[in-house]
C-alpha cells in the first residue's frame, strides 16, 4: 500500500481558489492511478476527480467539471486538486485516495486502496 498525507485545505471565501496537495510515500507512486473524494456531514463520500497513473487523462464530477483540475506530479510524488469558483457547497473533508483499477472503476470509494486522513475545506457566502 501507499501513504497519502493531504494538506492545503482551510476556509476561503465563495469564488475564492485553494490547491490541494497530498503526498505519498511507501509503494511506488506512478503504480497507482489517484482520486479525490469529499464528504460533507452526514452525506457519503462522493467522487470529484481522478486522474491515471501517468497524468495524461483525468476525470471530474459533474459538480465540479469546469472549476476543478486534478494533477500530478509522479517525481514528487504527490497529487494536487486546484479549486477555483469555489461555492458553499463544496464545504467539506476532502480526500485522496490511490488505486490500481483501471478508469471505469475511478468513480467509486471502494475501489481504491488506500486514503488520506483528509483536510477540511470551508467556502463561507
Amino acid at each position: 500500500q501507499v501513504q497519502l498525507v493531504e494538506s492545503g485545505g482551510g476556509l476561503v471565501q465563495a469564488g475564492g481558489s485553494l490547491r490541494l496537495s497530498c503526498a505519498a510515500s511507501g509503494r511506488t507512486f506512478s503504480y497507482y492511478a489517484m482520486g479525490w473524494f469529499r464528504q460533507a456531514p452526514g452525506k457519503e463520500r462522493v467522487f470529484v476527480a481522478a486522474i491515471s497513473r501517468d497524468g495524461r487523462s483525468s476525470q471530474y464530477s459533474d459538480s465540479v467539471k469546469g472549476r476543478f483540475t486534478i494533477s500530478r506530479d509522479n517525481a514528487k510524488n504527490t497529487v494536487y486538486l486546484q479549486m477555483n469558483s469555489l461555492k458553499q457547497e463544496d464545504t467539506a473533508v476532502y480526500y485522496c485516495a490511490a488505486t490500481s483499477y483501471s478508469s471505469a472503476y475511478y468513480s467509486s470509494p471502494r475501489n481504491y486502496d488506500s486514503w488520506g486522513q483528509g483536510t477540511q475545506v470551508t467556502v463561507s457566502s
